[in-house]
């Protein structure tokens, strides 16, 4: 007999917005919940029982893009009976686990963190985040569409510390990426899960060798692989109804895991 899970939990991934995620809100029929975690309060690589708390009680699916792919991995994964579905958009992946000299508290972070807070004393935040945003579009999306008002990139990618909290974002992803490795090793599996896989992207990692690494993760997985060869890394940018469906797609569930 199924279900359909109506409780949506999305972890955005890094320098991303809440915001970004409104049109796969929009997207989904009435009658969901779909909670977009603001990581601009909450990091997606918090500790697991800061995010339970934003989900509340009861089963959920998630959604995860990038960074968050990997959040949402380690909280499929180590709460298999709270996540009965799942879906992964251009997820990083548990080999991305980056140099141990600059995992949270090790003698690089704390260099570069030095560096940073220096960066954001003199203003170059400022001057240059709101650019960066509009290259970061350029580069991964193919649309380049911004759905931020100009004000809120200003506030949000200018501020002086805005750098240090997306190295903040990406240090703690390294570890994080190790933890979901170790967990898949150990044999761990999460719930009917669907990975869309962006192919349109600029940035040469979404080449042949990324597209291979995706794969290789979606056998480890048992998942559905869906590519997107008209989305770049953004895919909630350039393709949220995509998205939208895999939701409604995946949702939709035995009571027991398939095999």
């Amino acid at each position: 007999m199924g279900r359909t899970v109506r409780r949506w939990v999305v972890l955005p991934g890094l320098a991303e917005t809440a915001e970004e995620f409104g049109a796969v809100r929009r997207l989904v029929p009435a009658g969901y919940d779909v909670v977009v975690v603001d990581p601009w309060e909450t990091p997606v690589t918090a500790p697991l029982r800061q995010l339970r708390e934003i989900a509340g009680d009861g089963p959920i699916g998630l959604v995860g893009h990038s960074i968050g792919g990997l959040a949402a991995l380690r909280w499929a994964l180590t709460a298999p009976d709270q996540v009965v579905s799942l879906v992964l958009v251009d997820s990083s992946l548990p080999s991305e686990d980056g140099r141990t000299a600059f995992y949270p508290g090790r003698r690089g972070d704390r260099a570069v963190r030095h560096a940073l807070r220096g960066i954001g004393r003199v203003g170059l935040p400022r001057l240059v985040g709101p650019v960066l945003r509009d290259l970061l579009l350029w580069l991964s999306s193919t649309s380049g569409r911004d759905p931020l008002r100009r004000a809120t990139v200003r506030d949000r990618y200018g501020a002086h510390d805005s750098w240090l909290r997306f190295w903040n974002e990406l240090a703690a992803s390294w570890p994080l990426a190790k933890e979901v490795g170790r967990l898949l090793d150990g044999g761990a599996r999460p719930a009917p899960t669907i990975q869309l896989v962006a192919g349109g992207s600029r940035l040469a990692r979404l080449g042949n060798g990324w597209l291979h690494r995706q794969h290789n993760l979606s056998r480890r997985l048992g998942s559905q692989l869906v590519v997107l060869p008209d989305a770049a890394h953004l895919v909630h940018i350039d393709r949220p109804d995509a998205i939208a469906a895999a939701i409604i797609e995946t949702g939709t569930t035995s009571r027991r895991r398939s095999g």
